[in-house]
């Protein structure tokens, strides 16, 4: 059953039946949207990021229950239960790789708590989870990601969205701002 976002609290356990995980259990430790490492200062909220359109709707669509109700109601627009349809996204283009990608590549390791990636570790970080080795690794790779900013505004003039479209979508996947 899904929850309302105030339903997650400190000292609240989750347990995460899904596609992906099953009899996965955390425990929330801090406050939703609070009392992240001083290193880590994403831009967006996942809620915004739903929002505005990412992963082609098809993200997290089976597990919805582990997450606030609200995320998805205030999403549902963008969201594709059934496929992913990159019109879905913000800047209407395809801009991630298969998970088998990522695992290749070591960006998805076989004992992480997350088997969704980057964007499934940052719901759960935000609600209150803290595994002090994977948010280290995570926010080293957040932290890394910021080149792709710093390349927008190098060849984008202010205000043209139209200008590395792909590069804008993986930012606002990354919860960068990508309206520059």
């Amino acid at each position: 059953m899904p929850h309302p976002l105030n339903w997650f609290r400190p000292g609240r356990e989750i347990t995460v039946n899904d596609k992906m995980q099953s009899g996965y259990t955390y425990v929330l430790t801090a406050e939703a949207g609070r009392s992240f490492d001083p290193d880590f200062s994403p831009e967006l909220t996942p809620a915004q990021m739903l929002v505005l359109g990412i992963f082609e709707g098809h993200y997290l669509n089976d597990c919805r229950e582990e997450f606030p109700i609200e995320w998805f109601t205030q999403a549902d627009r963008k969201l594709s239960p059934d496929f992913p349809d990159e019109t879905k996204n913000c800047f209407g283009v395809k801009s991630r790789q298969p998970r088998g990608e990522w695992i290749r590549r070591g960006w998805i390791l076989p004992f992480d708590p997350d088997p969704r990636g980057w964007f499934q570790w940052y719901c759960r970080y935000w609600l209150g989870r803290r595994l002090d080795k994977i948010d280290e690794r995570q926010i080293k790779r957040w932290a890394a990601f910021t080149r792709h900013q710093a390349q927008v505004f190098k060849h984008c003039r202010p205000g043209d969205l139209s200008c590395r479209p792909r590069q804008r979508q993986a930012l606002l996947q990354w919860a960068y701002n990508p309206f520059l």
